[in-house]
């Protein structure tokens, strides 16, 4: 079969993050391994992203130079290397790519990023005819389950459901501003989450005002002391608490002279921390809403359980979209052939019209035009037929052995010869 798609990879699924890092490449590398690997002939797409490492390869010998790529990637030897890679051929690595694309082979089901990360590793591939295909095909499906499934909406990370629930509470977060208490990673995402919803990060309150400082920087606000964090809360809208303390760093005799003076406006607090953070007696004071991680962590149990009804949805969209390209690739075999019956057939019906030259040298100009039209009709419907019935036996995975049958009985392979 012409066209092979190879597939050689790595992932979360198979490899933890100490070797996804050996083998990740970065943004600035992805085209120049691309073009190594793809060579004079062949073609190369490398998918490079915090979860997986995949190359893409078509051509001569190419699944031995993407192992060898992989290896001299990760610099370890090729027994512990081995076990946490994947090769996928044909329509198996056709429609990997395509339920990566659409974020069903994702640690977060459904997430958006994936997608033009995809685009961009096409876009920076050495692709040909095979890999030009199966990307293009796999933005499709990725838009596609996007577009009719929403497998994307929900959050589906306590991060991302503090977010989703701070826009709940205030409809618009564009202006609205959050006091971050911590400045880890939990704190981090949550806030990033936030930012992309519209919100102001504000302040970030934490014990090493040097690390408070480092994330305020990054996100445009304000370092604070942790011991002036109550003092904010009369400007914030939401506060967002992920400190390792053992103690709660929020208490209620605190918090409530501090709040006082909001008339009526609304403070969320969101407690990431374990144990927790704010006292619980905060929530039962006026204009206070309060979510721990259990609730959080309910939203996100609800909504993956969506997720996975969508998931089904969105695999029957990428499977359609695989039979497609097995089709694709089945057909690549009989055109050939098809081309090759046309020619042939052609080149008879020319040499006797000019064997007849003689006869039809006295025809009108008009008369010459009827011949050569009836004669091309004559071949096109012969061959018709033939060639509808190459077509779906290429569909039905038939398509090797009536294309070899064609040769053999036209003798298309002597001419070749």
């Amino acid at each position: 079969m012409t066209g092979d798609l190879i597939l050689v990879g790595t992932s979360h699924h198979r490899a933890p993050v100490e070797l996804r890092e050996r083998v990740a490449v970065p943004r600035e590398e992805i085209e120049a391994l691309a073009q190594t690997l793809a060579g004079a002939e062949g073609e190369a797409v490398c998918l490079s992203t915090c979860n997986r490492t995949e190359l893409y390869v078509a051509g001569a010998d190419a699944e031995r130079r993407a192992e060898a790529a992989l290896l001299e990637l990760s610099g370890l030897r090729e027994d512990e290397l081995a076990p946490a890679l994947y090769r996928l051929r044909d329509e198996a690595a056709a429609l990997h790519l395509f339920r990566v694309a659409a974020g069903l082979d994702s640690l977060v089901p459904g997430e958006g990023e994936i997608l033009g990360q995809v685009r961009s590793a096409y876009e920076a591939g050495a692709t040909g005819s095979v890999l030009d295909r199966v990307f293009r095909q796999a933005l499709y499906a990725g838009k596609k389950v996007r577009a009719q499934t929403a497998i994307g909406e929900s959050p589906a990370s306590v991060s991302s459901a503090a977010a989703a629930l701070a826009q709940q509470v205030f409809g618009e977060l564009r202006g609205t501003r959050i006091l971050v208490i911590g400045a880890g990673k939990v704190s981090e995402l949550a806030a990033r989450n936030l930012l992309s919803r519209g919100a102001e990060i504000a302040w970030v309150a934490n014990r090493s005002v040097d690390a408070a400082a480092e994330l305020a920087r990054r996100f445009g606000g304000e370092a604070l002391p942790l011991d002036r964090a109550v003092g904010e809360l009369r400007n914030a809208d939401v506060v967002v608490s992920s400190t390792s303390s053992p103690d709660f760093v929020l208490l209620r005799d605190e918090v409530e002279p501090a709040v006082a003076g909001r008339k009526g406006r609304p403070l969320l607090f969101v407690d990431l921390a374990v144990p927790r953070d704010v006292d619980p007696e905060i929530g039962r004071l006026p204009d206070c809403y309060l979510y721990d991680i259990d609730d959080l962590e309910a939203v996100v149990a609800e909504t993956l359980a969506g997720r996975r009804q969508e998931g089904k949805l969105a695999e029957a969209i990428v499977a359609e979209e695989a039979e497609r390209f097995r089709e694709w690739r089945a057909s690549l075999d009989v055109v050939p052939a098809i081309a090759s019956l046309r020619a042939r057939a052609e080149e008879i019906r020319t040499a006797e019209l000019a064997k007849a030259e003689g006869r039809l040298g006295r025809l009108t100009e008009g008369e010459r035009h009827a011949v050569e039209s009836v004669t091309a009709q004559i071949v096109n419907k012969l061959l018709h037929l033939p060639t509808v019935r190459m077509k779906q036996a290429a569909a039905a995975a038939d398509g090797v052995v009536y294309a070899e049958a064609v040769r053999h009985l036209f003798g298309l392979e002597e001419e070749q010869r």
